[in-house]
């Protein structure tokens, strides 16, 4: 009798998973994302092949040092390997020299050694929270290979030197030879990113296209009546779709500083690409419901038919072109609708319609920007320098989780004089470090921990199965390409990523592969892995229960910070001496935090609320701006301008009481132009008082968002925190 069902699965399994591998083969996007995944597997295995028989042959003490160094900087993106390394060989400099001087000092005092050791990686983890892309690696290796230079030299300090050299030696030969198999098996075409910012672009402009034909087909729809759809009556998908395409401008935005390291064409263009995605993101977020509405006249309803033409003739311009020929022509069209929109603005005493005129007018005027930066080198977008947000409450809390850590498996080393102690160290400092670079570190916490745990089982069958066989180099490479290839293929996986990165860096310390090779001790493998299972819990412990996150405060700090950054705006008129661009790419860049802190505790229709008034302070910043440069138009009297001005310094009380901004910012536009005297009064003074309404309208949409004791400024525990999200806290003033 056959028990063939024990075996193999049943016919109809079987089946199933058959079709569904057909149908991976058969998806062209998902055979093209196997074959990616495999390129970058093949040479990561590849170089880590490589680097480990010239750490042997250079007579290395820790060949696997160079191991670990494949998988910490191996990237598909060349560029970003390039930068990567760079920062991994300056950082371990630093830490190399600490080490050193660290030692030195405290050579005769254990304790006084951890303590500035805690102090060392808490600053090395403040640092990776701070800088951007791989820059944050220079801070993770600055506090890694201090402890990887100390742990064997506590038993002889003389030798903290040759550790330190032997250390940078195996960087140096992981590094060189990790660039050169990627740079030369990979190829590197400055067409393919070209093609993704023409692919982008298009995009974008199709996604305000949609906006604006549904207010053209909204014309013939509701020419009999006043016009009642608003910006709420678009599709429910819509705040997943603009999460989408911030997303979107700020990957390619990172990948033009990676391909700007190896790649001349990009690295002569970075400034003006980097500027025209931001002047993307600032088109995408204009579009939300405090500010954008339907326009009051026929006339209005028909500018958007003009806007329509208008974009479609760039669709269809730059649909078999490239921007850097199309943007001659692209730029005219957009300076023809835009010199209509002047003209009609000019005809127009209606406040409302002179502002949505104005209003398209400066959307016009950025999307004709955003089209030269992104086509053509020198454009305007070469003078400004973008700035990173520094968010010091995070970086300070990972530079206590840093510290805290690492004080504390250092005093478990010490007080119970366990050998594997420099292990658990090394682990935890490196983690810690890492996880200091991601944006929620105690969300990834688990999730590396997880990773490591899991190479301790993998690297016990590599030991009883594997490297017992081993007779060569061949063999031990295979062993170790056969341990890693999980880690190396889930890396770049959405799901399995920090896990499997955690898994493919940490997997490399578990073996005992050192120059030259013995016998394997099953007791010392048994004592590390134990250590590193030690390393695991303690790094969940820090930073999950000891110091855990709290989403709700870093939230709540984020939307202070708006309105801090609002308020100095409007009462100096000046943005720390920068372009207008700068400032509203650092804000954008607190509203995608803002949306991440959301999403950890916070209903999806609560986050859009508020990501709608986020974006609101962003518009509320541009009238602003407009307000202080009419007010030094001729046309404005002294009287009007200190009417404007008075209004403007009542945003000291933006954070206390924004209804008394609002009531403010509505009687000075009483005072600059009476609604019976409008038809006599310059345009100039209409649209100040037109943006100064706005302005208060816009303040009175969102004031339980601004005000410090709005829902989100409060603890979950209390009554105050369940009210509506933008519902104003005190009642309304004057």
């Amino acid at each position: 009798m056959r028990y063939q069902g024990a075996l193999t699965p049943p016919p109809g399994v079987r089946t199933q998973m058959l079709s569904s591998l057909m149908r991976s083969f058969a998806s062209d996007t998902q055979w093209a994302a196997t074959r990616t995944t495999a390129a970058f597997s093949a040479r990561a295995l590849l170089s880590v092949g490589i680097a480990l028989f010239l750490a042997f042959a250079f007579q290395l003490q820790s060949p696997m040092s160079s191991v670990t160094t494949v998988m910490i900087v191996a990237n598909p993106t060349v560029g970003a390997l390039v930068s990567k390394s760079v920062w991994r060989v300056i950082g371990t400099i630093i830490g190399a020299s600490i080490s050193v001087g660290l030692m030195a000092v405290f050579v005769q005092s254990p304790v006084l050694y951890f303590m500035g050791l805690s102090v060392v990686v808490g600053l090395a983890c403040m640092a990776a929270t701070f800088l951007r892309l791989f820059r944050a690696y220079a801070a993770v290796l600055t506090g890694y290979t201090i402890v990887i230079i100390s742990a064997p030299a506590f038993g002889d300090p003389d030798g903290i030197f040759l550790s330190a050299m032997s250390r940078l030696s195996a960087v140096v030969v992981g590094i060189v030879t990790t660039a050169t198999v990627f740079m030369v098996t990979s190829p590197r075409r400055s067409d393919t990113l070209f093609t993704q910012i023409h692919t982008l672009f298009r995009d974008t402009v199709s996604y305000i296209l949609a906006f604006h034909e549904g207010y053209a087909d909204l014309t013939a729809r509701e020419a009999d009546g006043p016009p009642t759809t608003t910006f709420r009556s678009l599709p429910s998908d819509f705040h997943d779709s603009r999460a989408a395409m911030l997303a979107r401008i700020g990957r390619l935005s990172d990948a033009v500083e990676y391909a700007a390291t190896d790649n001349y064409d990009i690295s002569v263009r970075q400034r003006e690409i980097r500027a025209g995605l931001a002047r993307l993101s600032g088109i995408v977020a204009s579009y939300h419901p405090h500010t954008i509405t339907a326009p009051d006249t026929t006339q209005d309803r028909a500018v958007h038919g003009e806007i329509v033409a208008m974009l479609r003739h760039l669709m269809d311009l730059t649909e078999n072109r490239a921007l850097e020929s199309a943007w001659p022509e692209g730029c005219a069209r957009i300076r023809l609708t835009r010199d209509a929109m002047i003209a009609r603005a000019r005809q127009s005493i209606s406040p409302q319609s002179l502002l949505f005129l104005d209003d398209i007018q400066d959307l016009v005027g950025q999307i004709e920007t955003a089209l030269l930066d992104l086509s053509r080198r020198g454009s305007a977008g070469r003078r400004l320098r973008l700035q990173p947000y520094l968010e010091w409450p995070t970086a300070l809390r990972n530079g206590a989780r840093g510290a805290l850590i690492t004080m504390l498996t250092a005093l478990i080393w010490y007080v119970l004089h366990w050998t594997a102690g420099p292990t658990m160290m090394l682990y935890v400092v490196a983690a810690a470090s890492l996880l200091s670079t991601l944006p929620s570190a105690s969300r990834a916490a688990g999730l590396m921990a997880t990773g490591t745990a899991l190479g301790v089982p993998a690297g016990l069958a590599c030991h009883i199965f594997l490297l017992p066989q081993i007779d060569g180099y061949p063999l031990l490479w295979l062993s170790l390409c056969i341990m890693l290839l999980p880690g190396v293929w889930l890396q770049f996986h959405p799901k399995f990523g920090i896990g499997a990165f955690g898994y493919g860096v940490f997997a490399t310390v578990m073996l005992q592969v050192n120059n030259p090779i013995h016998y394997y001790n099953d007791i010392g493998l048994f004592n590390g892995w134990m250590a590193l299972l030690m390393g695991c819990i303690m790094l969940v412990l820090s930073f999950r229960v000891i110091l855990p996150p709290n989403h709700r405060l870093d939230a709540a700090r984020l939307v202070s910070s708006l309105t801090r950054s609002l308020r100095r705006l409007a009462l100096s008129g000046r943005r720390q001496g920068t372009e207008w661009l700068v400032w509203e790419n650092l804000q954008l860049q607190k509203v995608i935090r803002l949306a991440m802190r959301l999403s950890f505790f916070a209903q999806p229709g609560v986050i859009h609320q508020y990501i709608d008034a986020a974006l609101a302070t962003l518009s509320l910043g541009r009238l602003v701006e407009r307000i202080r440069t009419l007010a030094t138009s001729p046309d404005i009297d002294s009287t009007q301008r200190r009417a404007i001005y008075d209004a403007l310094d009542t945003f000291t009380e933006l954070a206390h009481n924004p209804l008394l901004t609002a009531a403010a910012l509505i009687r000075a536009a009483g005072i600059l132009c009476p609604p019976d005297a409008i038809a006599q009064r310059p345009p100039a003074q209409v649209e100040a008082m037109a943006c100064l309404e706005q302005a208060g309208r816009i303040i009175r949409d969102i004031p339980g968002f601004l005000d410090q004791r709005g829902p989100l400024q409060w603890a979950e525990g209390y009554p105050a925190a369940h009210r509506p999200p933008l519902a104003a806290v005190r009642p309304e003033v004057g």
